[in-house]
Parts: structure tokens; C-alpha cells; sequence
């Protein structure tokens, strides 16, 4: 029973997440379905991280079995006819080892929030980034993120609702930076707790609009608590760019 990898982009406005929810429909839940429509059978899609509802991803990963040996760009090609109006694309297929998962193989999730930091409406980028209308101050929220770096117990930037065991996380990046009118927040983890990028960024907006200081988002990270984090920022922009294995 060969093994196959996905690589998968897809916008996540229409879904209510990755993993099925029983308010919705889920990339995962129209993955299987195209899955089934190429051969028959009822096969459960894998992935590397479950997206939130609204979340988008340039480059998820996931694993099938198939009970029948494909050519891994057939698969590809199959898939992406079944998953049609979907906005899911299976970028490419590749046959890997059968020790190969795509969520407990992975060692590191990078995501990208972008933020269109300007007065004007989005007109083509709408569900694609969240619109902040005042200046932020990009300096100030870098040197606020750095403050996150390394091990921490993150349980204030944790949902309420996150199943993980520990609120303990290692965060390897967090970088702001300005690409025009666009402020880009990247971050790498081996993982993240539920809703944990989203809060951090609500928490660098506050300090980019200097509500808070770094030495307020210190204050928040040691409080342990879910009341001292900022506002959440909304699902629009952020993405899952890329998982190393």
C-alpha cells in the first residue's frame, strides 16, 4: 500500500479549517472526498497542521495511503480535477517511505501574517490580509517580538479551547519587517498552540500602535494568563508558508 505526499495550497476563507468541524465544510473533508472520487475508496487525509477557519496555506503537507500503485503525477493531476471549484490545489505528489507522517515527521512550521497597513479598503486582496488603518510601528513591534523567542510557557497566547498537553512551545523566529504597505510577521516553531500566532500578532499590533511596549508583552508573557494577551488577530492573513521534514 504505497505512501504518497501532498503538497497543498488553498484558500481557507471557504472552510471552516483544516480538520473536519461540524459546522462547515474542511480542506481535509474535500481532499477525502476527491480522493474517493479518484479511487473508490474512503482514505484519510493527514496533514502536517490544522489551519483555523479562514487560514490559507501556500505549502501544506499531507500524507494518503492508496490501496493501488499510481503514478505520483497522476495522483496529482486526479486530485486537482476532483477538488474542482474547490480553491485547493495539489501543487505535486511524490511516493515517500511508509514511516513518513506528515504531522509527527515534521521538525519545523513556518506562517506568514500579513497585514495591509493603509487607509484604503482592500479591493483584490479582501479575506487575504487584515487591513490595520493606522501607521504601526514596525520597530517597535520587532523589538517586542523578540521578547517571545525561545522557550516559554505561551498559555497567555493560547485559545482557551487548545487541546495541546503543555503550553510550553520553543519559537524559533518572529520577525516584523515592511514590505511597502504591507507589514509581514513571520514566525517558525516545531509547533504552535491553538490560535498562538494570531495572538501574538493582536499583541504586536497593540504595540505598533503604541498601546503596549516590550516590556508590556514581557509582562503579558509571564502573567500565564489567557485575560493579559491582546486581540486576536482575524484568520485573513495569515498562511502557512512551508513545513521542513
Amino acid at each position: 500500500m504505497p505512501r504518497y505526499k501532498l503538497t497543498i495550497e488553498y484558500d481557507g476563507t471557504p472552510f471552516c479549517g483544516w480538520q473536519y468541524q461540524d459546522n462547515g465544510p474542511s480542506v481535509q473533508g474535500a481532499l477525502e472526498a476527491a480522493v474517493k472520487a479518484m479511487t473508490g475508496d474512503n482514505v484519510r487525509v493527514h496533514g502536517a497542521g490544522r489551519t483555523d477557519a479562514g487560514v490559507h496555506a501556500l505549502a501544506q503537507i499531507a500524507h494518503i495511503d492508496l490501496a493501488k500503485d499510481y503514478r505520483a503525477d497522476r495522483v496529482r493531476d486526479a486530485l486537482n480535477a476532483h477538488l474542482r471549484p474547490h480553491p485547493i490545489g495539489v501543487l505535486s505528489a511524490e511516493i515517500v517511505p511508509d514511516t513518513f507522517e506528515a504531522r509527527f515527521s515534521a521538525i519545523r512550521r513556518h506562517y506568514l501574517y500579513r497585514i495591509a497597513n493603509r487607509r484604503a479598503n482592500l479591493a483584490l486582496g479582501v479575506n487575504q490580509a487584515w487591513r490595520v488603518a493606522r501607521p504601526l510601528d514596525v520597530a517597535a513591534m520587532h523589538e517586542a517580538a523578540q521578547v517571545l523567542i525561545g522557550k516559554h510557557d505561551f498559555t497567555t497566547f493560547r485559545d482557551t479551547e487548545c487541546q495541546a498537553k503543555s503550553p510550553d512551545k520553543t519559537l524559533d523566529v518572529l520577525n516584523v519587517s515592511r514590505e511597502g504597505d504591507e507589514v509581514h510577521i513571520v514566525t517558525s516553531a516545531r509547533s504552535f498552540l491553538h490560535s498562538q500566532v494570531r495572538s501574538m500578532v493582536g499583541s504586536l499590533v497593540w504595540v505598533g500602535h503604541g498601546k503596549w511596549s516590550a516590556k508590556d508583552m514581557r509582562a503579558a508573557l509571564d502573567a500565564r494568563d489567557r485575560a493579559a494577551c491582546g486581540p486576536v488577530a482575524p484568520p485573513d492573513g495569515l498562511y502557512l508558508v512551508r513545513v521542513d521534514y
